[in-house]
C-alpha cells in the first residue's frame, strides 16, 4: 500500500508540473493588453491574425479547461495524503494502519464497567475516570452496585446522567460449603460480576467491556491504552484480554523511560481489565461460584490464550480494606507506580503483538542475555543496563529467586505473575533482568502453587 500511494504522489506531481509547464508556455504567447491580435493592418494581415486569435482563443479556453481539471485532481491528492498522515507520524514512526473501526468510520463504543459494593470512596474512582474520559459517547460508565450500601448509592447517584447506575437485586447470602463460611464475600462477588457482565453484553448489547473495581484510579492514557488495543483483541485468536496492570510494577521495578512498552502475558492480571463477548459466551455459563479471578487463570478457561500487559500501570488500586483483608496491598499493591505520562498508542504500530513476531523478539532477548546470579546482581558486580538472565528450574527455586529479587513468588497454575512462557520481566536496582526457566521452555505444569 505504502508504495502504491508513493507511485500515485510521484505520477500526479509529474503530471501536475507537466501541464504547469506547457500552461506557462501557452500564457507566454496571450497576446498583451497593448496590442491584440485584430489590431493588425492590412485585409489579409487582419485576416489571418483574426484566424490566428481564434485559434488562440480556443487554445486558452482549453488550457483553462485542464488547469481547473489540474486543481481538482491536486485536490484529490491532497486527500490521499491527509488520509495517510492519519495513518503515518511525520516524525517517522510508523503508525497501526486502520482497523476495522476507521474503516467502518464509526469508532467502536468502549463502555467502562465500574463494580462497586460498600465504599464511598468509588468518588475517586469515578472522578478519574470522568477526569480523564476523551468522550462519554464512546466510553459510558456503567456502575454496576452490589450490598444495597444507601451511602455508596447516594455518592453514585450523585454523579447524575454523567454515568448509568445499576443495583445487582439479589443481595441474599448464599449457602457454601461449612469450610468456605469465612470466604462468603467471595461467593457474592462472583455472583455480581456475572449478573453485571450479563447486563453489560445481553442487555446493553455491547460487544466489548472494560472492568474496573471501585477501589482502582485510572491513568491519564487509560482510555488511550483501550482504545488502541480493543482492534487487537479483536482480530487475534491468542489473546483473551488486555489489562490495565503489571503485578510486578512497583516504582524502582519498572522503567520509567518505556511507558509506551508493552507485553504478552499467560498471567490473567485482572485489575482493570478488557474482555469480549464472544469470550463471556464461552466463560459465562461455566462462570464459577466463587474466586473468580483465580478460576480464570487455570489452564481449562485460559487454553494457552494471553493477554496484555503494560510496563508501568495504567490503574492504582487504593483499597486496602476489602474480602481479602489487605492480602498483598502493604507489601507489594500500594507500591505500584502508576503511569503519568500520556502516551498517544493510536498512533504506535503495535503489530509487534502478534504473537510470532513477539515470540521470536522475546525469546531472542532472553535467551541472548547472559546467565548471572542473584549475587552478582545484588553485589553491583555488572556493568551495564542489561538485560540478564536468572535461570530457575522448578518451582521452589522460581520462589527462593523471586523473593531475592523482590518481585512476587506466588504462581497460579504454575503460571508466575506477569509472565510469559515462564519468563518475569522486571528492572533490579536499574538492570534489565529476565527470571527465565532454561532455554526449550515448551509449557507450564499446573502442580507449582
Amino acid at each position: 500500500m505504502l508504495r502504491n500511494r508513493s507511485s500515485l504522489i510521484i505520477c500526479g506531481a509529474l503530471i501536475f508540473v507537466a501541464w504547469n509547464v506547457i500552461l506557462i508556455f501557452v500564457l507566454m504567447r496571450r497576446p498583451s493588453n497593448k496590442g491584440s491580435l485584430g489590431s493588425h493592418t492590412g485585409d489579409g494581415d487582419g485576416a489571418r491574425g483574426s484566424k490566428f486569435g481564434n485559434i488562440m482563443n480556443e487554445v486558452l479556453r482549453v488550457a483553462d479547461a485542464f488547469e481547473n481539471e489540474l486543481e481538482s485532481q491536486r485536490k484529490i491528492l491532497l486527500q490521499i495524503e491527509n488520509q495517510w498522515a492519519v495513518w503515518e507520524n511525520k516524525d517517522g514512526v510508523t503508525a497501526a494502519k486502520p482497523n476495522s473501526e476507521v474503516e467502518h468510520s464509526a469508532p467502536a463504543v468502549i463502555p467502562i464497567l465500574v463494580i462497586a459494593c460498600n465504599r464511598v470512596t468509588v468518588r475517586r474512582c469515578l472522578d478519574k475516570l470522568i477526569e480523564h474520559r476523551p468522550s462519554a459517547e464512546l466510553y459510558p460508565i456503567i456502575v454496576s452496585q452490589d450490598c444495597g450500601h444507601a451511602e455508596t448509592s447516594e455518592v453514585i447517584a450523585s454523579y447524575g446522567s454523567k454515568l448509568t447506575h445499576i443495583k445487582q437485586p439479589d443481595l441474599s447470602d448464599i449457602s457454601v460449603p461449612a469450610q468456605h463460611k469465612k470466604f462468603q464475600g467471595y461467593y457474592k462477588i462472583s455472583r455480581h460480576y456475572r449478573w453485571a457482565l450479563n447486563q453489560v453484553f445481553n442487555t446493553f448489547s455491547y460487544s466489548s467491556v472494560v472492568i474496573v473495581e471501585d477501589d482502582l484510579e485510572v491513568a491519564p492514557d487509560f482510555f488511550e491504552y483501550f482504545r488502541s488495543l480493543h482492534p487487537v483483541l479483536k482480530s487475534d485468536p491468542t489473546l483473551w484480554c488486555v489489562s490495565a496492570w503489571n503485578d510486578n510494577g512497583r516504582d524502582g521495578f519498572v522503567d520509567p523511560g518505556k511507558a509506551s512498552l508493552l507485553y504478552r502475558t499467560d498471567f490473567f492480571p485482572g485489575l482493570g481489565w478488557m474482555l469480549t463477548k464472544d469470550l463471556w459466551a464461552e466463560i459465562e455459563p461455566k462462570w464459577p461460584a466463587s474466586f473468580w479471578d483465580d478460576w480464570m487463570r487455570h489452564p481449562d478457561q485460559r487454553r494457552d490464550r494471553s493477554c496484555i500487559r503494560p510496563e508501568i500501570s495504567r490503574t492504582l488500586t487504593f483499597g486496602r480494606k476489602g474480602v481479602s483483608l489487605g492480602q498483598f496491598y502493604d507489601k507489594y499493591l500500594r507500591f505500584i507506580k502508576l503511569n503519568a505520562e500520556f502516551v498517544p498508542f493510536t498512533k504506535m504500530d503495535l503489530s509487534y503483538l502478534e504473537k510470532k513476531k513477539y515470540d521470536k523478539s522475546f525469546e531472542k532477548l532472553v535467551y541472548d542475555a547472559p546467565v548471572v546470579t542473584v549475587e552478582d546482581l545484588q553485589g553491583g558486580k555488572l556493568s551495564g543496563l542489561g538485560p540478564f538472565r536468572v535461570q530457575y528450574s522448578g518451582s521452589d527455586r522460581f520462589k527462593t529467586l523471586a523473593r531475592s529479587l523482590g518481585i512476587m513468588d506466588d504462581l497460579k497454575s504454575g503460571v508466575p505473575r506477569a509472565g510469559y512462557r515462564g519468563v518475569v520481566s522486571f528492572l533490579f536496582r536499574g538492570k534489565r533482568v529476565y527470571l527465565a526457566p532454561p532455554a526449550g521452555w515448551s509449557q507450564y505444569d499446573p502442580s507449582w502453587s
